[in-house]
């Protein structure tokens, strides 16, 4: 399969199985904005939960927070965005068409079967200039500079006004990190492929908090725990990898930038990049503020402006990276195709699926019994419609792990038959034991809390 059939099909089955839909789509669609259906809210959803619990919930030094989207513009001005956040603007006068000065070898001209610009004679270029990605808009009744204010195209500075107040709050001390997942807006000149460049995004972002002469280290140490992260989660390794920005690339707060990339259809493109900020955020908001940003260190009686590591990952990136990994495509012996997604447990938007064999009364009942028995701990669907070949297939489609089917049998044995969507291998379950053969598989098992672990020498082991 080429890359451009996989990119097709992946977005063709977006659209067919309720993942991603064009926004306003009724309306002739508006550009680079995307709506998430029934199973790709879930599947984001996921995404996202399974970054809280690994960056938050599993570490002992993080906390989260939720800040505004509307911000003081000053903010923007200290943060640097209102000078320097712009894109090089070009316009091609023959094809109408709009670019950025230093992509033009990516893109196509609309109107010529060759790029553009360059490489045609009628293509007529203006001089580029500059163009400010921020979305502006205003706050109050009336249209008037002092109520300018911007739709943020970053969630960090929200972390970063909020820095003393999580100090103060939580009694955290650094190293420690603040994390947050928020839409954040960028006005870009040429977004495309899918989910992958867009106007309106989301964003997960942590901002770490560490001492100078401790940050080279925390760096490494997140550019390292944010790749594993996606491997664990079942992308494939060889189309993940570390690359270290050159001095031409970083942004104007940045000391270093590793980007961990995914090998996408339209090739390597950037999934989340790990900053080393330094001290520039802070100080920079101290100097416009007027504000004390630095932190009293007990230990050494000293004043000193904590360094920042910040891992910012795309929430939709994400998602198109783990959706276009999964996509795959089986042929049987009779030439039909399958087509699966094969998401890691955690990700799939809906964990087990319910099949009643027949719509009849006396399976209908049981197989409800058992759905909102499941559903109290997993996103279960039941599914009625259809042979159960069909069923299979659909549920392939969205990368149900597991699938019940309730038969005539299960009145009498008590047991359903359980299919697994890698393999399609089907086991006769009971139902009594169903949860907890389900949770075997759906949430392999952690370090179990007891005396012997957390008291060694109580027990009769050595401390």
């Amino acid at each position: 399969m080429s890359p451009n059939d996989l990119m097709d099909k992946v977005v063709s089955l977006a659209k067919r199985r309720g993942l991603i839909f064009q926004s306003s789509e009724i309306y002739g669609g508006l550009a680079s904005c995307w709506d998430y259906g029934a199973y790709g809210v879930l599947l984001k959803n996921a995404v996202k939960a399974a970054w809280w619990r690994s960056v938050v919930q599993e570490r002992d030094d993080m906390v989260g927070q939720d800040a505004a989207i509307l911000m003081r513009p000053e903010a923007w001005v200290a943060s640097g965005h209102v000078a320097t956040f712009s894109d090089p603007l070009v316009d091609c006068r023959t094809c109408k068409a709009r670019f950025r000065a230093d992509k033009l070898e990516d893109v196509q001209c609309p109107e010529k079967p060759s790029k553009c610009p360059g490489q045609h004679n009628a293509c007529d270029l203006t001089e580029a200039r500059s163009f400010n990605l921020m979305f502006k808009t205003f706050m109050g009744p009336v249209e008037e500079s002092a109520a300018t204010v911007y739709l943020r195209p970053e969630t960090a500075q929200g972390i970063f006004v909020n820095a003393k107040n999580h100090m103060n709050t939580t009694r955290r001390r650094p190293p420690f990190g603040v994390a947050q997942i928020g839409k954040a807006f960028r006005n870009e000149i040429t977004p495309g492929n899918f989910t992958f460049r867009t106007r309106e995004f989301e964003q997960m972002e942590i901002e770490y908090f560490c001492p100078p002469d401790q940050s080279d280290a925390h760096w490494d140490a997140w550019v390292e725990a944010r790749y594993q992260w996606y491997l664990n989660l079942g992308l494939k390794a060889d189309r993940l990898r570390r690359r270290a920005q050159g001095s031409d690339e970083l942004a104007h707060y940045a000391k270093a930038t590793v980007d961990i990339e995914y090998l996408f259809p339209f090739g390597w493109s950037e999934l989340e990049g790990i900053a080393h900020r330094g001290d520039y955020d802070l100080r920079q908001h101290a100097e416009h503020s007027g504000q004390d940003m630095s932190f009293f260190d007990d230990a050494t009686r000293e004043h000193w402006v904590p360094h920042v590591v910040e891992p910012s990952a795309g929430a939709d990136r994400a998602t198109l990276a783990f959706l276009v990994d999964a996509y795959d495509e089986e042929t049987d012996e009779k030439g039909e195709t399958r087509v699966v997604l094969r998401f890691h447990p955690r990700l799939a938007p809906i964990k087990v699926a319910i099949l009643p064999l027949s719509k009849k009364t006396e399976l209908a009942e049981p197989a409800s019994r058992i759905a909102a028995a499941m559903r109290t701990r997993w996103t279960v669907e039941t599914d009625t419609t259809g042979s159960i070949g069909k069923r299979y297939r659909r549920q392939d489609e969205i990368g149900t792990p597991f699938c019940v089917t309730i038969d005539f049998e299960s009145l009498t044995d008590h047991a359903v038959t359980v299919r697994e969507r890698d393999s399609m291998q089907q086991v006769r379950v009971g139902i009594d034991q169903l949860e907890s053969w389900l949770a075997e598989r759906l949430e392999p098992p952690t370090r179990q809390l007891g005396a012997s672990w957390i008291f060694p020498a109580a027990v009769g082991g050595q401390a």
